[in-house]
């Protein structure tokens, strides 16, 4: 009887315990970070009386390192840099990762699982160090030698370094995406007398949309988060940038070169662990519309 009930033990509750404790410690550290990003980021507002309308639309950027305050804490040079690099790296990455996934299910899944899966699977163990090496390295002179520029540090360099990064995961997501459209809708749409590419654009692609979409939305969350790539190519001007080919700063690439640099409560690293709450805010943002965008997709189903 003990042995039978120590068994069940094992079977039933031993698992099930084991999976519930990590559940509530990963919710425990969500939480915990969470909130110290909420206490340290709302320094700026409450230890130094900055206002939210300052540090979300002022340009002007000169907080003090100390801890008596009376600079000046405007990021929003840093929010539109990091606003027009992301949608730019969206905008090169989407075809690409959307034409790829079409290509590996439909038209060549053979080559594509032999060929592309590996290639995108190696894209995704690069470090961001050698993304943003190569983009000083080869990217931005080349860039500064077709557009005649004296250098190349843009929006566009960090765009196309970040369109590289983000092409795995867009990709991965719209090939899952359009490997569960119910394949019945191949087969009628065939029955039909449509061709392929009718079924591709008419068909799959608006069945798939839904999860294709979250691909786009996890995409852009990597590249608003992401720092060392592209603080190595954007210039790390403290000025909007003109037009694409323009230097300039964004949000992670500030925080990342001087959080270590500055005085622990001043008012210069309150301002950046600001820019950080910024950040943690805009992922929320992103996750809620992902599940909204699920919650449709299965809808429609």
């Amino acid at each position: 009887m003990v042995i039978y009930l120590i068994e069940k033990f094992k079977k039933e509750y031993l698992g099930r315990s084991i999976v519930t404790v990590l559940g509530i410690v990963i919710i425990l550290v969500t939480l915990s970070i969470t909130g110290f990003l909420f206490y340290k980021g709302l320094g700026t507002f409450v230890t130094y009386n900055h206002s939210v309308w300052e540090f979300l639309f002022s340009s002007e950027w000169k907080p003090a390192d100390n801890f008596d305050g009376g600079g000046k804490v405007g990021a929003a040079i840093f929010i539109v840099g990091s606003l027009l690099i992301s949608f730019l790296a969206l905008l090169i990455a989407t075809p690409f990762s959307i034409a790829s996934a079409v290509f590996m299910t439909e038209i060549s899944p053979k080559l594509g699982k032999k060929l592309l899966q590996p290639a995108i699977g190696i894209f995704v163990g690069i470090p961001s160090v050698v993304y943003g090496w190569v983009g000083l390295t080869v990217l931005v002179p080349a860039i500064a030698h077709v557009f005649n520029l004296p250098y190349g540090f843009s929006v566009l360099a960090g765009g196309i370094v970040l369109a590289l990064m983000i092409f795995p995961t867009i990709t991965s997501v719209s090939v899952d995406a359009i490997e569960n459209v119910d394949n019945g809708y191949k087969e009628a749409s065939y029955a039909l007398g449509t061709t392929r590419w009718q079924y591709i654009y008419k068909v799959m692609l608006p069945s798939a949309t839904s999860g294709i979409l979250t691909g786009v939305i996890l995409g852009l969350a990597r590249a608003f988060g992401e720092a060392l790539a592209v603080a190595m190519v954007i210039g790390k001007m403290l000025t909007f940038p003109d037009n694409i080919l323009s230097a300039t700063n964004n949000m992670t690439a500030e925080i990342a070169s001087d959080m270590g640099n500055s005085a622990q409560g001043g008012e210069f690293n309150d301002a950046l662990w600001s820019m950080a709450l910024l950040l943690l805010i805009i992922s929320f943002i992103f996750i809620l519309i992902m599940r909204i965008i699920a919650k449709k997709g299965e809808e429609v189903k």
